[in-house]
């Protein structure tokens, strides 16, 4: 069987432009077909020095972004609300930007689902 540069890149965990360039300095054998290189499991596998079979397989991750906008906070509630959210939010990257002359809030926050949903429950019971 025969890999693709991308192929290759998702199994290895790799930038497309990586491989490639593995590819045009030698270092990952290839053969040109057409416009695409493609990559033989031998050489691959020589070239990870492990068989494809034996590397562990990579767990599906599903992550989760969300943009909040809170209208009408007052500083006080923005220190309130921005102090609960840092609290729970292990395991999630938040940020919060204030526009103190609006008197908006945008909140962005990425993490699995189900801690986001976690912290969109919390925004909503503190506005």
């Amino acid at each position: 069987m025969d890999f693709t540069v991308g192929q290759v890149a998702d199994l290895l965990d790799l930038h497309v432009k990586t491989v490639r360039g593995y590819v045009r300095d030698g270092r990952l054998r290839a053969v040109k077909v057409g416009k695409q290189y493609r990559i033989s499991r031998d050489d691959l596998e020589e070239f990870t020095g492990a068989p494809l079979a034996s590397r562990p397989r990579q767990d599906r991750y599903v992550e989760v972004s969300a943009i909040v906008q809170v209208d009408a906070v007052s500083r006080p509630d923005m220190d309130r609300l921005s102090t609960a959210l840092t609290a729970t939010a292990a395991g999630l990257r938040l940020e919060m930007v204030y526009n103190e002359e609006r008197a908006t809030l945008k909140l962005i926050v990425l993490g699995g689902p189900g801690r986001v949903a976690d912290v969109l429950r919390l925004v909503e019971a503190l506005t």
